[in-house]
């Protein structure tokens, strides 16, 4: 009986263990299965970053996820969330979302690019007509202290229920930027 306890543990975890994959996963993952940081290569990310651009500065705050439920791909995964702040040139604050719960970002990652090796991220904005667009990064030093930052905007569309209908939507984000680790 002890023996059979024990075949049945072993079996549970090696199911469990078998179900775990590498960030850098290119192929199918299967339902319910674990996208894992095994190398802890998100580590690197997480911390405050700044940058300037246009006169203004922008701070941004990664933080990484781990073993969280993904509700449309349905398997777990760790990956970066990001919180961002921008003031201008006389320190006044343009954008801050740094507030916000974790689950209410604004910024998600989304894996790994096979093609280069950036991070991608989603961006989407509600308090600003749904802007929303693609972000990717990718550290320029080995020290992995300076962040290469490109942002393509995706979704521009304003409609007259949009409060910057007249005038446009203010950007956010910079289009191109070095971010230095703070």
């Amino acid at each position: 009986m002890k023996n059979i306890l024990l075949f049945i543990l072993l079996s549970i975890s090696m199911s469990y263990a078998a179900q775990t994959y590498p960030l850098r996963t290119f192929t199918d993952i299967p339902e319910n299965a674990y996208l894992k940081d095994i190398n802890n290569e998100l580590n690197s990310y997480t911390g405050t970053w700044k940058g300037s651009w246009d006169n203004k500065t922008i701070f941004i705050i990664f933080k990484k996820v781990t073993n969280k439920y993904d509700e449309v791909f349905k398997y777990y995964r760790d990956y970066l969330i990001g919180k961002f702040k921008v003031v201008d040139v006389n320190g006044n604050i343009m954008f801050d979302n740094t507030s916000l719960p974790d689950d209410k970002v604004k910024i998600e990652g989304s894996g790994f690019r096979k093609k280069d090796n950036k991070y991608s991220l989603i961006y989407i904005d509600d308090d600003l007509c749904g802007a929303s667009g693609n972000i990717r990064i990718i550290f320029t030093d080995n020290n992995k202290t300076k962040l290469n930052w490109e942002y393509f905007y995706q979704n521009e569309i304003l409609t007259s229920s949009c409060q910057y209908y007249n005038t446009g939507i203010p950007q956010a984000l910079p289009k191109g930027i070095i971010l230095i680790k703070q």
